[in-house]
């Protein structure tokens, strides 16, 4: 089975409607489960898998989430180009909440992930630069034009460890530094899908202003929820749109051949089962 597209479904953004040929596939990784089994499934002609990043009935902590299992089993059926929906905070007084965003760059603020499929025996450090794939931002944008969603390109996300919202002193620290929108699972996605040379971009769908706006000073889960509800419909529209138009391969994006310079160990004394383990992701290198 080759499924060249992936969705990651963030919170409110649980299940992808529209599927024909539909069917569920459970995958065990060398790194354990993903959040849940992948629903797999054709829109306008296009094999995708999608993904919700919590789990059915969002069970997980952000902390909680299994990322490695996650781009692991979506790399193993294929998947070149990986869209996310999430859910953020917004940072600058122009993103209302209910606008979307569509970042750039990032900031991971994180302290407890596993942001890496490398170690026990082999190193590799990856190109990150741009941590978000440019050709498939540009596509969520133009097509987030199309439906007419208030969307701004570009901009930094920076990924906090949660789950409590940020202190009033932290969300004004984070405005001051020029952050955009704050989350809590973009780090450790961006950075394991670069390594699995899987291209990545963000649909950020901003619900709040944090608590640093006078008008808004406590952010709660029943507002992003309600917030959530009210962009997703527009959200998916915009995935749907976009699916059509995404290139087969990914040979123009930074992900692709993101290892070929990356690999700092010795091959020959690589570990055989490290060489295993990853021989999904490295095979093609050694």
């Amino acid at each position: 089975m080759t499924v060249g597209i992936g969705i990651i479904g963030g919170s409110g953004f649980y299940q992808m409607e529209g599927l024909s040929e539909v069917e569920n596939i459970e995958i065990d990784t060398p790194f354990g489960k993903p959040s849940s089994s992948l629903t797999v499934g054709t829109v306008e002609g296009q094999r995708v898998a999608f993904l919700p990043r919590h789990g059915d009935g969002h069970l997980l902590l952000p902390s909680e989430i299994n990322v490695r299992a996650n781009i692991y089993a979506l790399k193993s059926i294929g998947v070149k180009w990986l869209i996310s929906v999430s859910a953020v905070g917004s940072l600058k007084e122009e993103i209302e909440p209910r606008h979307f965003v569509i970042p750039n760059q990032l900031y991971d603020h994180t302290k407890n992930r596993t942001s890496t499929f490398f170690g026990e025996g082999m190193v590799a450090h990856v190109s990150f630069a741009q941590p978000f794939c440019p050709i498939l931002s540009d596509l969520l944008y133009e097509n987030a034009v199309k439906v007419e969603a208030c969307t701004h390109l570009g901009g930094t996300y920076i990924c906090m460890e949660g789950p409590a919202f940020s202190t009033l002193a932290e969300s004004r620290l984070y405005r001051q530094f020029g952050f955009d929108v704050i989350g809590m699972t973009a780090g450790p996605e961006a950075k394991l899908a670069r390594e699995a040379e899987i291209s990545y971009a963000i649909l950020a769908c901003s619900t709040d202003y944090d608590c640093w706006h006078p008008d808004h000073d406590t952010v709660t889960t029943e507002m992003i929820i309600e917030n959530l509800v009210a962009n997703v419909e527009k959200a998916k529209q915009i995935v749907k749109l976009t699916i059509p138009s995404i290139p087969k391969g990914n040979e123009e994006s930074p992900a692709y051949r993101a290892l070929e310079k990356s690999i700092a160990t010795n091959p020959e004394i690589i570990p055989d089962k490290i060489k295993e383990k990853l021989g999904l992701i490295i095979g093609r290198y050694l």
